[in-house]
């Protein structure tokens, strides 16, 4: 279980801006220690605690109520440069992120304003959303709430409960009563929570994406919150799409990542092939340096691909209106969303492991630990299989299909 306590911001301390120069610095520093951190597999409690005094969880948060009130796209840039920084430490923020929206766009004003208030806290949320059963993946649980005089017992298990190991909250969603489905936000010291560090995946090994085992944890009246009928028609909605452009943007800053190391590489060799174009200097061969362009324009167009899909996410968000977007709108934004994944999936790993051509078979000594990079893209690709997304959105342009009503899309 976490061991996180919440670190309230200063009274009257602003949230950190996208761009400014002290977040740029907060970047410089979290970037000096994620090599080794993954290499040696050392979590970022502490630097999830600098985020967290920098105000940085509150990037979405508007102004009067002590965040930076900044836009979808001046979030997704920020993501990416985190995940330049430590791809991990962007990741784990990304049930917190998605918390942060669901508050901002929720049209009842009671949850709006507790989840506002924990917020201005500095708290950080994380989230205990899939489980590992037979059941499809989506909005069918066998985590359930279950009535208990005025409030709830919470009992179940979850995987994947990726941020929650660094996190002061977790966000749940089970079955309720009467066939629907609710979530609830609760501390992860509440008696019957139980976090697990078992996440085994080959990459992205410090998300803390293991399991969360529910024993009887009450929960109480004000927490819960009806999300209807999992089988019923399902509103439009631009969370998913949020959700899934999310992970493309970490994989754009791991691209980044991949780019400074590749510059580093060839920067630091003292010698190159005897057969090379330049046998003297792996820095004037322009094979060499034809690679590293490469490497540079992919992760440039990732991060372009990311952020015009961000401006079809905030055109969702400013259709909003009592908690419900336009359809048209929230279509948009799931096409966009969709596309951006397909799209970067095409060329990420290939980009990531293209590393290895400007650095020889020095650069893959387990000491360099180049190899995380591909590793994570892929581990985070497989969060969504890229080919059910493509045929979506074929079906969608030839048919006009709908897209899947879940947060998984």
């Amino acid at each position: 279980m976490s061991t996180n306590t919440v670190t309230a911001p200063p009274a009257g301390e602003q949230a950190m801006r996208p761009g400014s120069p002290e977040l740029t610095q907060l970047l410089e520093r979290i970037a000096e220690g994620a090599a080794r951190r993954d290499k040696e597999q050392i979590q970022p409690f502490e630097v999830i605690e600098w985020i967290k005094r920098s105000g940085l969880t509150r990037l979405r948060v508007p102004e009067p109520e002590g965040g930076s009130g900044a836009t979808v796209r001046e979030l997704f840039r920020t993501v990416i440069d985190l995940a330049e920084a430590d791809s991990h430490v962007a990741h784990i923020l990304r049930a917190h992120f998605w918390y942060v929206e669901q508050v901002l766009q929720s049209a009842d004003p009671g949850v709006r304003r507790r989840g506002l208030d924990l917020l201005a806290s500095g708290a950080v949320v994380g989230n205990a959303f899939s489980e590992q059963t037979a059941r499809p993946v989506g909005l069918h649980f066998e985590t359930a709430f279950t009535p208990d005089g005025e409030g709830f017992r919470l009992n179940g298990t979850k995987f994947y409960s990726t941020g929650s190991l660094y996190a002061d909250y977790t966000q749940i969603w089970a079955s309720a009563p009467g066939g629907r489905i609710a979530a609830a936000v609760i501390p992860v010291s509440r008696k019957g929570v139980t976090i697990k560090d078992d996440w085994d995946g080959f990459g992205q090994r410090l998300t803390g994406t293991g399991t969360t085992m529910l024993d009887d944890v009450y929960v109480r009246p004000e927490e819960l919150v009806d999300l209807g009928d999992p089988d019923g028609e399902q509103p439009p909605a631009y969370q998913g799409a949020f959700l899934q452009l999310y992970l493309q943007a970490v994989t754009a800053g791991v691209l980044a990542s991949v780019r400074n190391d590749a510059v580093a590489l060839v920067r630091h060799r003292a010698r190159n092939f005897s057969h090379a174009a330049d046998p003297q200097s792996p820095a004037r061969d322009r094979q060499v340096l034809q690679v590293v362009g490469e490497i540079a324009a992919d992760a440039a167009a990732a991060r372009a691909i990311v952020l015009v899909a961000a401006e079809a996410i905030q055109a969702a968000v400013d259709s909003t209106v009592d908690g419900i977007p336009d359809a048209d709108a929230a279509e948009a934004a799931q096409l966009a969303a969709a596309e951006a994944k397909v799209a970067v999936d095409r060329f990420s790993y290939a980009t990531a492991a293209r590393l290895f051509d400007v650095g020889g078979a020095s650069a893959t000594q387990a000491v360099h630990n180049l190899d995380r990079h591909w590793r994570n893209v892929r581990t985070i690709s497989t969060h969504n299989p890229t080919h059910l997304k493509a045929a979506a959105v074929g079906d969608h342009v030839v048919n006009a299909a709908p897209f899947p009503t879940n947060a998984f899309f």
